[in-house]
């Protein structure tokens, strides 16, 4: 039996170094803050992938899962994750910051490790619902950028056979029970593909069979978790299109979904830098959709 939570306590998501890893890969935390009033910082080198946790003081059952995005060539910790951890659980969410391995690190498999790491926090999450407090119904996934990806790949793949089986947290549903995906890279087609993730995750030349694989629009089913979504329409580095023809899949197989396509905000704004815009209003916009689909109990505001 697990031993309950405490707050920032990480939780390594394998018992051991995932078969395939390169023997040298050393992690580093890299500082690129630019303003000594909000740190940059982005975690590199991840061989030992893990879930930090942010425990709320008034926890609701609800929890979780955090990726940060980096285009799938490292970990960007600081507004897309500890800031977004944090204010989750200043919402009663109980939230695990994702150290998720990067496929150009040179795994083997490396095309589908993110996404193992993705199914595996999935299961953990859920396996320990009494020790942690947490409803195994409630647990969702979060993810920013080249994380939207994963999140998008997470949602329609989330039974993929990705790994091999190796202990009990394997024998849990690795689906997510909501996912939300903030100025998502999805798909891995030509026409409006971020570059930079593509040929972090599959190479300078992928074939169309891999394109095709990996585009997650491509693969939308009615299992598909209920998703929302939020986007800047003149985001510099990911198209809208991303984002759309995601929603655009959703809506084709059933899934209920929620977009917002907001006139200005850029890139990677997280909560900070998103302030004095009108994407600013995106987390409170969160906040209620997961009152309305019933994934946290209602405020009394």
């Amino acid at each position: 039996m697990a031993e309950p939570l405490a707050h920032e306590q990480r939780l390594n998501l394998w018992p051991e170094r995932p078969a395939g890893t390169p023997p040298d890969l050393q992690e580093q935390i890299v500082d690129r803050s630019k303003s000594l009033f909000r740190a940059d910082r982005a975690l590199m080198g991840i061989a030992e992938p893990s879930l930090t946790a942010f425990l709320p003081e008034k926890p609701n059952g609800t929890s979780l899962i955090i990726a940060p995005g980096g285009s799938y060539q490292r970990v960007v910790l600081d507004k897309e994750g500890i800031e977004i951890a944090q204010a989750l659980a200043a919402q009663g969410v109980t939230a695990f910051l994702l150290a998720y391995r990067l496929p150009g690190e040179g795994h083997d498999n490396a095309a589908d490790a993110p996404l193992a790491d993705g199914q595996r926090a999935v299961r953990l999450v859920r396996q320990h619902p009494q020790e942690w407090g947490l409803d195994p119904a409630r647990v969702g996934f979060l993810g920013f950028s080249a994380a939207g990806h994963l999140g998008a790949s997470l949602s329609v793949g989330f039974d993929r056979k990705v790994y091999a089986p190796i202990d009990a947290v394997d024998q849990v549903s690795a689906r997510p029970d909501f996912s939300a995906l903030i100025y998502p890279v999805v798909t891995m087609q030509d026409d409006k593909v971020h570059e930079g993730s593509r040929k972090a995750l599959l190479g300078d030349a992928p074939t169309r069979e891999q394109k095709d694989a990996y585009s997650p629009e491509l693969h939308v089913t009615s299992e598909v978790p209920e998703t929302f979504i939020v986007f800047a329409d003149d985001d510099p580095a990911v198209p809208t299109e991303n984002a759309i023809r995601y929603y655009s899949a959703l809506r084709n197989a059933g899934v209920k979904a929620e977009m917002h396509i907001y006139r200005d905000g850029g890139h990677g704004f997280g909560i900070k830098g998103a302030q004095d815009l009108p994407v600013a209003g995106w987390p409170r916009l969160f906040s209620d959709w997961l009152e309305r689909t019933g994934m946290v109990p209602a405020s009394d505001s």
